[in-house]
């Protein structure tokens, strides 16, 4: 911390912060989840543990005439056995709706995880401050973005004039719920998401529940979703069902009317839109489960590969087109009673010509522009025209 200036400190409180659904006190602080203490207390593994303390789509917010902010956080970066070192997370300044500044914190927890077999160790580490400063001095809305890859305990804002929380816009609310691609993957930074940059260009506010590794259409996540104030949804679901291996065609039908039921409990009439898998070639026809590569993992380059026998699709292992077929199916079935349930196909995302263009650089996630291209065509397909959020 400087002494440049007169800092105030403000407490990091639910009112500052958007995006997340709860806010854990810490010895030092605060820790942001992205999903409710009950749906924690059912989370199965590590994986879906370390995917909803990641805080994709969560960010500082509050009005002030501050000219420096300063931000005391304790984040746990991930290190990957045999990998070179990860880049450091990446926090957004926006200002009055206007990118503003970039900037990451050196060090923190380590959480080392041994890709080969799923062991992981955490390593305990000192935090550290970021800042932004040379602000105009007039009343602005401020917004930092914390990183969509790095759990990140808040400890202290600090800046050199009060501040408030930010007013309502009056902005829709979207809540969005898919895979590791809707999380972050390998996009530029927070702001640049897929899912935060379709919700920028249509002017909604984010709630972000993509869960790397872990859109399993888990029952808790669906009631944190039936509980959470929305006025569109969207609900990307496949990738990760074929990743795992995690249940068979008998099984996923009836999976995903639940899951729908239970987020129609609590919004019965507010527009749902299912949307289907991008295009990933090695699990369009060959179910999984998928498997690392870690042969050339000392330079810095992983892939992945779909391990499952094309020849199981007979009995039912899920493929990506099976999945987009059931899924359309089900939609159509049930729109007939539901005239506010959608279908997005996400070939009209990410599709064949795309990854000629846009080849997915390890065979599974996407490339930063990649990430604008689906968040561009996700804000026109689903916010104009006859889009399901129009």
């Amino acid at each position: 911390m400087t002494t440049d200036h007169d800092w105030i400190t403000t407490p990091v409180t639910a009112d500052l912060l958007r995006g997340a659904l709860d806010l854990e006190p810490t010895e030092r602080g605060v820790l942001p989840h992205r999903l409710p203490a009950r749906a924690r207390g059912q989370i199965p593994d590590g994986q879906l543990a370390m995917a909803e303390a990641q805080p994709s789509g969560v960010r500082l917010v509050f009005r002030t005439r501050a000219t420096a902010v300063e931000l005391d956080t304790l984040p746990t970066k991930l290190v990957y056995v045999g990998a070179p070192p990860r880049p450091d997370g990446v926090y957004e300044l926006v200002v009055d709706g206007r990118p503003a500044g970039r900037a990451s914190v050196i060090g923190g927890n380590a959480m080392t995880v041994d890709m080969a077999t799923g062991a992981a160790s955490t390593r305990p580490g000192a935090g550290g401050t970021l800042r932004f400063d040379g602000l105009s001095d007039g009343v602005k809305d401020v917004e930092i973005w914390l990183p969509y890859d790095e759990t990140t305990e808040l400890v202290a804002l600090r800046t050199d004039a009060p501040v408030e929380p930010a007013p309502d816009r009056g902005r829709r609310v979207w809540l969005h719920h898919g895979s590791s691609i809707s999380h972050g993957s390998t996009a530029a930074g927070p702001t640049s998401t897929w899912p935060a940059l379709a919700a920028s260009l249509a002017g909604v506010e984010l709630i972000n529940l993509g869960l790397s590794g872990s859109a399993l259409l888990d029952p808790f996540t669906a009631r944190a979703m039936r509980d959470t104030a929305a006025d569109l949804i969207s609900v990307k679901i496949g990738i990760n069902l074929v990743n795992t291996d995690a249940m068979r065609l008998r099984a996923f039908g009836p999976a995903v009317h639940g899951f729908l039921d239970t987020v129609r409990d609590g919004h019965p009439t507010t527009p749902l839109l299912v949307v289907s898998p991008l295009l990933c070639p090695i699990h369009e026809d060959t179910p999984g489960p998928t498997a690392p590569d870690l042969s050339d993992i000392g330079a810095g380059r992983l892939r992945f590969l779909a391990v499952g026998d094309p020849a199981e699709r007979a009995s039912g292992k899920l493929t990506l087109r099976v999945i987009r077929d059931e899924l359309a199916r089900i939609v159509e079935q049930r729109a007939a009673e539901d005239p506010n349930l959608h279908h997005l196909d996400g070939l009209d995302l990410y599709g064949e010509a795309d990854f000629a263009e846009l080849p997915l650089p390890d065979q599974l996630h996407p490339d930063a522009a990649t990430h604008r291209r689906i968040g561009e065509r996700f804000a026109k397909l689903a916010f104009t025209a006859q889009g399901a959020f129009a």
